[in-house]
């Protein structure tokens, strides 16, 4: 049952947490983008054209309908640069800057890869499964960020949800500055593993951490599902944002229930010291008992 939170003593107990904290770690998933309309391709309302999206972002995929692929994250680009940062990017900026000012540590983890975070002005972000706007190479391994629109010509005006057309030649489809070859999108895919030097940060974030949250993430995709329990295991607080309960949230020690852009401009706000630290939080969020 929901708690009036305008009289909640956990959020102040949060608030307190928070003003102590010298090292704060922040994992944000699907759900804090979703917010600024960019669809999460999971679930209800996950498909592209006929196809369950979670089926085109792996390497076979790629190898086999090499042309669909590249529609498919054609499109996404596309769509991305239509969208803006929402409050719940911009509270993020804000607590950064602030705790920077004040010698404190903030860093962003995030599973999203359209780019918000950057674009809103986080800094001390890592975008663990990579970003829509940066292209490796097949062939020599280049990488290197790409925002030109249409990407190469031959997708010009492809990739549309309702529309399909013949393959396009592989020679036709956006090639290495450096070698000429096939690039693909710079993403971890579903059947790859996170890179050895985004596993090394992301433990050194985890092991420095005093205090973690959790926002907007589904708590279903590995590794990452996997964080708030390493982090509960050091006896770290653990504080869940979402809009429902995910396998987070029995880990969590608090847990705030609604969206992003309502809840973190509140509950990340400045502590003034000549005034009460609870700030209020809509009705309808939740903290674990």
């Amino acid at each position: 049952m929901a708690t009036n939170t305008q009289t909640d003593p956990k959020i102040a107990e949060f608030r307190e947490l928070l003003s102590k904290a010298r090292s704060i770690l922040v994992l944000t998933g699907a759900g804090i983008s979703a917010e600024s309309g960019v669809p999460t391709f999971r679930g209800e309302g996950g498909l592209w054209r006929q196809f369950n999206a979670t089926d085109l972002a792996t390497p076979s995929a790629f190898a086999r309908s090499t042309s669909l692929v590249w529609e498919f994250y054609h499109y996404r680009r596309e769509l991305v640069r239509t969208k803006e940062p929402n409050k719940g990017h911009l509270a993020l900026v804000e607590a950064e800057e602030r705790f920077e000012k004040e010698g404190k540590h903030f860093f962003i983890l995030t599973q999203n890869i359209d780019g918000l975070h950057r674009r809103a002005g986080s800094r001390n972000l890592l975008e663990i499964h990579g970003n829509l706007f940066t292209v490796r190479c097949t062939s020599c391994g280049f990488i290197e960020e790409n925002n030109d629109s249409p990407i190469c010509e031959a997708l010009r005006n492809r990739g549309l949800p309702n529309e399909t057309g013949s393959d396009i030649p592989l020679k036709d489809l956006p090639s290495c500055r450096q070698c000429g070859s096939l690039v693909r999108p710079h993403v971890v895919w579903f059947e790859e593993c996170l890179w050895p030097d985004v596993l090394k940060k992301i433990n050194e974030e985890i092991t420095q951490c005093d205090l973690f949250l959790v926002v907007g993430t589904s708590g279903i995709v590995y590794p990452a599902a996997g964080y708030a329990s390493i982090v509960a295991q050091r006896k770290v607080p653990v504080v869940e944002v979402n809009i429902e309960k995910t396998p987070a949230t029995s880990t969590s020690t608090f847990y705030f229930e609604g969206p992003a852009g309502e809840l973190l401009p509140m509950l990340l706000a400045p502590i003034k010291t000549d005034a009460p630290s609870n700030k209020t939080l809509p009705l309808n969020a939740k903290t674990r008992k």
